[in-house]
């Protein structure tokens, strides 16, 4: 019983010290010491409550710091000092270049004194007196440690250490890549009795909570009264640094400033902002009809030609919409598929059930089966039976073709033992021979019997002269007899070379 009044209490001082010391302060947004897009510059060029110089380029939507050109500096800074002790700013900037590293970096001010428009640190003034947050991109030490968030504090009197990137100098620090981020890289700076926090968004996703600690230090003095600034330099490489929020609230302890006092300070100042809001929006549509009335024409042009133009949210919706179309299409396309392909598993489901039931429902009448004829034990064998048959019959013929390859193999043996051997022509060939020369001769004795019958009435289609002599005759004869016994040659020569293969 002891142990747990004693845990009790531990747990009630515990409570008690967390409400003391933990207590979240009261939070007031400063308008006159923050800028944001869109209108953040007027048209005159100009910020409301702050003032910039150097190379710095400020436009409706952020504030050119430095461009991405070589040797640039710039800065802007608030033009009244701060009249509260401790704040919170949250900085939203993006620093993107073409080079694999970038130069040199930018920075965040709260000094005593305004700093210089194109000055040796990051673009302001050195030996400071106050706050530097540096947004280091380049690596001067060469020991590989950029990109690099540090705080150094200064009271006026030291110089900053270029040579080793202020490692000697500062306070504390976080290595984090913050350059050609797909979104906005944020920093939020928070000052509250005398303890400096730095929390860092590395700009990878769009989540406005995706925040971690970079470092915190303590016992922190600032001088009071000082004045807010961003500042920005390039030097042999080149990013640009643009800076679109910077957004400052005010902290308050508790019972500095009652509930009551801070609703209606807010609500003022809500009404003060709207107040303005609404008599700028009156001088711009002002501004727009005299500028309709100076220019008739121009105007008329316009609204002629509008339709055939469309606007940049106009393009990305309508990409949208046939994106989203396109995709549409295709999910009821596998709709279809998928509701096809499963008609199609129930149909083979349900015949296997009603197979194993034994047939099949014709016509979808649950009374009338179509007995589906299997095949029979008989005919199993009768297909075992063909196919031993056939392997029999396919082993005779191996058998033959050994033995062929067997004969075939003694053959060659004895003509390699003989080979002045000649091989007999068959009887069949000669009496081929024979006959063929006894046709042709046959064929002569007619031909020559009618000449001579020819000669012998007086009816010739010769000359005068004979038209056959003795001595063509036998030339003819020599020549025809010359031409078979070649023929007779050449035709053993062939069947003597086909019978050695054999």
């Amino acid at each position: 019983m002891a142990a747990e009044v004693r845990w009790l209490l531990i747990f009630h001082v515990f409570c008690v010290i967390y409400a003391v010391l933990g207590e979240t302060p009261h939070r007031k947004f400063e308008y006159k010491y923050s800028f944001k897009p869109p209108y953040l510059a007027q048209k005159d060029g100009s910020v409301p409550f702050w003032e910039y110089g150097g190379n710095a380029i400020a436009s409706a939507e952020n504030v050119r710091v430095a461009p991405s050109l070589r040797s640039q500096k710039g800065a802007i800074w608030v033009k009244q000092p701060v009249t509260f002790n401790w704040w919170e700013v949250e900085l939203i900037f993006r620093i993107t270049g073409r080079g694999r590293i970038g130069a040199d970096g930018l920075a965040f001010w709260y000094t005593a004194e305004k700093g210089a428009y194109n000055g040796t640190v990051f673009g302001s003034s050195d030996q400071w007196k106050g706050l530097g947050i540096f947004f280091d991109s380049f690596d001067n030490d060469n020991k590989h440690n950029n990109p690099y968030i540090m705080a150094v504090l200064n009271d006026g009197t030291e110089s900053f250490d270029h040579t080793n990137d202020g490692t000697t100098q500062l306070s504390a620090g976080c290595l984090r890549d913050f350059r050609n981020k797909p979104f906005a890289t944020r920093a939020k700076i928070e000052y509250y009795e005398n303890i400096l926090t730095v929390l860092f968004h590395n700009g990878m996703t769009n989540n406005e909570q995706d925040y971690e600690i970079c470092f915190r230090v303590e016992n922190v003095v600032l001088p009071k009264g000082g004045y807010f600034g961003v500042s920005a330099a390039t030097g042999g490489l080149a990013d640009d640094h643009d800076v679109s929020h910077f957004l400052t609230h005010s902290l308050f302890l508790t019972g500095q400033m009652r509930t009551e006092e801070h609703k209606v300070s807010l609500e003022l100042d809500q009404q003060k902002l709207s107040q303005e809001y609404m008599d700028y929006q009156k001088k711009l549509e002002q501004q727009k009809e005299e500028y309709r009335r100076d220019h008739p024409n121009e105007h008329r042009e316009k609204e002629e030609f509008v339709e055939y133009f469309e606007t940049d949210n106009q393009r990305e919706l309508r990409q949208i919409f046939s994106g989203q179309s396109q995709m549409f299409d295709a999910l009821r396309e596998l709709n279809r598929k998928l509701d096809e392909i499963v008609g199609r598993q129930e149909r083979s489901l349900s015949l296997i059930s009603q197979l194993q039931v034994g047939g099949v429902q014709v016509g979808g009448q649950p009374g009338q089966i179509q007995l589906i004829d299997t095949i029979r034990r008989q005919e199993v064998d009768t297909v075992l039976n063909n196919q031993k048959n056939i392997i029999s019959t396919a082993k005779q013929i191996e058998s033959y073709i050994n033995e062929v390859h067997s004969k075939t193999d003694l053959i060659l043996n004895n003509q390699a033992r003989s080979p002045t051997a000649q091989v007999q022509p068959m009887g069949y060939d000669y009496h081929s021979l024979i006959s063929e020369m006894r046709d042709g001769l046959n064929t002569l004795k007619r031909d020559i019997t009618q000449i001579s019958t020819k000669v012998n009435n007086g009816v010739t289609d010769c000359p005068t002269t004979s038209c056959l002599t003795t001595t063509m005759f036998l030339l003819f004869v020599a020549v025809q007899m010359i031409i078979l016994l070649a023929y007779s040659m050449y035709r053993d020569n062939k069947e003597a070379q086909a019978k050695k293969l054999y």
